[in-house]
């Protein structure tokens, strides 16, 4: 059994994408259907840009999806459809890749979705009031404790389980700096602030996710092809109700995605293939269970491989 899976913010690079839309016609359909319906060069600024203009939340959600959506049409028209895995997922922002790829989500509704979705969380929080830090080396449990004993009132939560040695904690920066400093204390290898513009992934997101509630009930939503194993519930689903509900719930709930991997390898999930941009939820799943293989793919050079190795 295999999974797609699909990045998350933190992937984006100047170029991602663009050997793809160059080999394969179906990949730059994919890219110009971003562009008008953002109504925007976004494809320009992915492939010519500023990476500080790119690692915007709002440019980057949907950059990220339009280049994990091309490697999944490149993949498709050299006969690997999305229903050659037997579940899909993603990572936060990648989630919304996931439904788009097995036909859950318009590919159009999917960028102005993840454009609102960058802007909402955004503007949730002013710049400097909220931080995040990724705690290396002390497990899920460990780092809860953590953040909870950090808050001291404010806000400071376990929003990202990665792997069984790297949970981000997401919050009011000063709680955040202090969670950091008690993780040292406590025993963490590292534990550093990242750079992202916002504390994503905790309840200090609540007005994004009020915002994504209110758009997503515009947007049709059908069953996908393939199951979507969800963020916040690390289980599969297939109801496009509970999908628009749990992608509300997901803006302030945690990434579960060691228990994501984990739930895909006990329902016999030996292959997962990342779509897109990178590799980071390569390395990820290789650390949560050595006994599942992960494969990028992201060029044109991994979309020949692994659609030699997947052709039935």
């Amino acid at each position: 059994m295999r999974a797609f899976v699909f990045p998350g913010q933190g992937a984006q690079t100047i170029g991602m994408g663009r050997a793809l839309a160059d080999a394969y016609p179906e990949a730059k359909a994919i890219f110009q259907e971003v562009d008008d319906a953002l109504d925007e060069n976004l494809s320009g600024m992915i492939w010519e840009g500023d990476i500080a203009d790119l690692t915007l939340t709002a440019n980057a959600q949907p950059a990220l999806m339009a280049t994990s959506l091309a490697a999944m049409r490149a993949l498709e028209a050299e006969g690997v459809p999305v229903t050659a895995a037997d579940y899909v997922a993603g990572h936060s922002l990648g989630e919304y890749s996931a439904l788009a790829a097995a036909g859950a989500l318009s590919v159009a509704d999917t960028a102005r979705l993840l454009r609102l979705r960058g802007t909402a969380m955004q503007e949730a929080v002013p710049v400097g009031v909220g931080a995040m830090a990724a705690i290396l080396g002390l497990d899920f449990a460990a780092v809860d404790a953590i953040a909870k004993e950090a808050a001291q009132g404010e806000v400071c939560q376990a929003a990202n389980d990665n792997d069984p040695g790297q949970v981000v904690v997401s919050g009011h920066k000063a709680a955040v700096e202090r969670a950091a400093e008690l993780a040292k204390e406590k025993g963490a290898r590292r534990a550093m602030l990242l750079p992202v513009s916002a504390p994503f992934h905790c309840s200090l997101m609540e007005p994004a996710a009020t915002a994504m509630a209110e758009a997503l009930d515009d947007v049709v939503i059908n069953t996908p092809a393939v199951p979507l194993v969800a963020n916040v519930e690390a289980s599969s689903v297939s109801d496009p109700a509970v999908i628009r509900s749990l992608l509300v719930e997901q803006v302030t709930g945690s990434v579960r995605w060691r228990e994501s991997v984990a739930y895909m390898a006990a329902k016999g999930v030996t292959e997962i293939y990342e779509i897109g941009a990178g590799k980071a939820l390569c390395g990820m799943v290789k650390r949560i269970d050595r006994n599942v293989s992960a494969t990028p793919v992201g060029t044109p050079e991994d979309i020949a491989s692994v659609a030699a190795a997947l052709k039935v």
